[in-house]
């Protein structure tokens, strides 16, 4: 439990509770920090008023120099899950920090109004309250950029997936138009993508297209040779196509051996030879 002196502050908020909250939100909507374009305002008053309540149990129960402990969990959380979704909305870190910051000066003028005659008191709490506040609006920043990282994150990983798209050309063969740098976090992608699209189309032929990668190294060209041996796996034939002269000369100098893999020098080329393999062919229409 909390002291005496801390449930006593807990009562002083508790009591004045219906004029402190709408002094608060009138204060944050008024702030240039708030963005009243991502949010309603009808969003922003019930946490408000959430953490109202949040806070003040927590102070009445709790050790109020340690906003980590266990009686401060419905805080944090509340706190956590306002961050989070601020984050994803597009917030500033700033911006989310205010939430908890912008209650200095309405808590304040309460406690100078309730302490009038109490100078000692006064000082005692306005030192608790500035030291909690400060800890709670740090916590905050430190789980909007958790957040932020993490929707970074999934938005690389969406990114990955979108830049490598596998499409099926024909009946049993595929085209996978490779655009940009080669890394083993992307090469993962693109043999996930491809396997997966050879299961689920039983492909026996599929076209690495590299017109789009702007250089090939050793690295680059240790990619490539993985994502045709995992297709070999599969029971895929692998065609590397888009070798332009200058990736043709760099390989050779690398000394990287593509001797067991067909490579062509343009997607149409690589069509053709697929088709062929396939026992197929593309007839006009005039001709016919």
């Amino acid at each position: 439990m909390g002291t005496t002196a801390d449930r006593g502050l807990a009562d002083t908020i508790l009591q004045n509770e219906a004029e402190l909250l709408p002094e608060w939100v009138r204060q944050q909507l008024e702030s240039v920090s708030t963005r009243r374009d991502l949010m309603r305002d009808e969003e922003l008053k019930e946490q408000s008023s959430q953490f109202l309540k949040r806070f003040t149990r927590a102070l009445k129960s709790g050790a109020p120099d340690d906003v980590m402990a266990e009686a401060w969990g419905e805080t944090r959380a509340l706190l956590e899950q306002i961050s989070t979704s601020r984050a994803r909305q597009g917030f500033r870190p700033s911006e989310t920090a205010m939430f908890v910051f912008s209650l200095r000066q309405p808590l304040f003028d309460l406690l100078r109004r309730e302490s009038t005659n109490d100078p000692e008191r006064l000082t005692n709490d306005l030192i608790k309250m500035t030291s909690m506040l400060d800890k709670l609006g740090l916590f905050t920043i430190e789980v909007y950029q958790k957040g932020r990282e993490e929707v970074i994150a999934r938005q690389q990983q969406e990114m990955l997936e979108l830049s490598t798209p596998v499409v099926q050309l024909w009946d049993g063969i595929l085209a996978l138009p490779l655009i940009g740098t080669l890394d083993s976090a992307r090469t993962q992608t693109v043999m996930e993508n491809l396997l997966e699209k050879i299961v689920e189309t039983g492909s026996e032929v599929a076209i690495l297209d590299i017109t789009g990668v702007p250089t090939v190294d050793t690295l680059v060209a240790q990619h490539l040779m993985k994502a045709v041996a995992a297709a070999r796996l599969m029971g895929a034939e692998c065609i590397i196509s888009g070798i332009r002269p200058q990736i043709a000369q760099t390989i050779v100098h690398l000394g990287v051996d593509l001797a067991d893999v067909t490579t062509k020098a343009s997607m149409a080329d690589a069509i053709k030879h697929a088709l062929q393999r396939n026992e197929l062919m593309i007839v006009s229409t005039q001709k016919a």
